[in-house]
């Protein structure tokens, strides 16, 4: 069974447009919980261009004291900071990406032989806090990039589904971009690692995706489940993901 993390920068980002509290980030984790999301995922960015670092805060009381069954999930570039946020919160899972301050969103996965060092380092620290670490993987990373992964220590890696996502109107590259998803996932599961995936994922094209692509674990949506609760609510659309995850 593949588990739905919502991802929430989409809300935080629409806030952070006026001087409001509204949307609630906290209010929209609680809705989107109650539909049956299995957990949250944000994305704490230096300029915190949209989830704050006291996001992380209000969603880790919020879980802690209502959804305790559910799972946090904070993706980031293993800084110091946010090295540093990850032992106050202790979520139950860290995505790690590579991306710079100044990228608008992730658009790659790990060079996992010239980061090598810079990960096992981070995978070392992050599991001290006891919390599982994922790592952000290109879908045509195949065996050599997951296992380079593995050596880092980390439990899973989290492909990244941007390319298949973006060929909405080339059904031809969709089935490329397909086929070398399933090659890394079989390729990490040979090896004992787990897999979530992520990056532009949308009712459209998540049945294909599941069909295609089976034993992935967990997939963090945001952008296009946000965009489809414009029209019909984050209730409905949660559930509307769930029941495309076959779940």
């Amino acid at each position: 069974m593949t588990l739905l993390s919502v991802n929430l920068n989409a809300v935080a980002q629409l806030r952070n447009r006026r001087d409001l509290p509204w949307p609630s980030v906290v209010g929209i984790a609680r809705v989107v919980l109650d539909a049956g999301a299995s957990g949250i995922t944000v994305h704490p960015r230096p300029d915190e261009r949209h989830i704050r670092r006291t996001d992380v805060f209000d969603l880790a009381a919020l879980l802690a004291s209502d959804y305790p069954d559910a799972e946090f999930n904070i993706e980031g570039y293993p800084s110091d900071d946010f090295l540093a946020l990850i032992a106050e919160v202790k979520p139950q899972q860290v995505t790690l990406v590579p991306d710079s301050p100044e990228q608008p969103t992730s658009d790659h996965g790990w060079d996992f032989r010239a980061q090598a060092i810079v990960l096992a380092r981070a995978v070392q620290a992050l599991k001290a806090h006891g919390g599982r670490i994922s790592l952000f993987c290109d879908s045509d990373a195949g065996v050599a990039g997951v296992a380079g992964a593995k050596a880092t220590g980390a439990d899973r890696i989290e492909l990244y589904t941007g390319p298949y996502g973006g060929c909405y109107a080339n059904p031809d590259r969709a089935e490329y971009e397909l086929a070398a998803l399933a090659e890394t996932t079989r390729a990490a599961h040979a090896i004992g690692m787990g897999v979530n995936a992520g990056h532009d994922l949308t009712l459209a094209n998540l049945p294909a995706f599941q069909a295609a692509v089976p034993g992935v674990e967990e997939v963090s949506i945001g952008h296009g489940l946000t965009a489809d609760a414009l029209l019909m609510g984050f209730d409905a659309a949660v559930r509307a993901y769930i029941a495309g995850l076959g779940c």
